[in-house]
């Protein structure tokens, strides 16, 4: 497990507004924190460098993109061995359609989310490239009615 990194009021308040919308200017993110753009900017690179921040994202609208349905496929893999888990994982997030991957514990290995253009391409997914994989056992699909970005996500209180 990765160490946590000390951050002080103002690293948390740079945390916040960047993930609001990363592409603040340094200039407005150290009027907003009340420090000079120099020092937010070495604040921002030592986030960095740090591993806090891991990069910026450009996020896109699936059903402007075509793929208007959303689902999560809980998928079981059968046997639950390394040598599968590999070529696995790479052929799923190596699919248009995949949005995100989890590995999880319980009675499903993975958790996929998938974005597709209609329930037809729904069920091609996920017989072309889901059961009829010889190591997937079971497949349960959730369809996505609607979903809300959450966070910022800061550290535990008193850390």
């Amino acid at each position: 497990m990765a160490e946590s990194v000390a951050l002080d009021p103002v690293d948390l308040q740079i945390l916040r507004l960047l993930q609001n919308d990363a592409r603040t200017t340094y200039r407005d993110l150290a009027a907003e924190v009340g420090v000079a753009p120099s020092t937010c900017l070495d604040r921002v690179t030592r986030l960095r460098r740090s591993g806090v921040i891991l990069g910026h994202r450009l996020a896109l609208d699936p059903a402007r993109l075509g793929r208007g349905l959303q689902a999560l496929l809980s998928v079981q893999v059968r046997p639950h061995r390394r040598e599968l888990i590999g070529p696995f994982v790479e052929r799923i997030r190596a699919l248009p359609e995949s949005l995100a991957l989890f590995h999880l514990t319980g009675p499903d290995d993975y958790l996929v989310h998938v974005a597709v253009t209609d329930t037809a391409d729904l069920q091609r997914l996920v017989i072309d490239e889901f059961t009829s994989q010889r190591e997937v056992a079971r497949v349960e699909t959730r369809l996505i009615f609607q979903q809300w970005d959450c966070g910022p996500l800061l550290p535990p209180a008193g850390q």
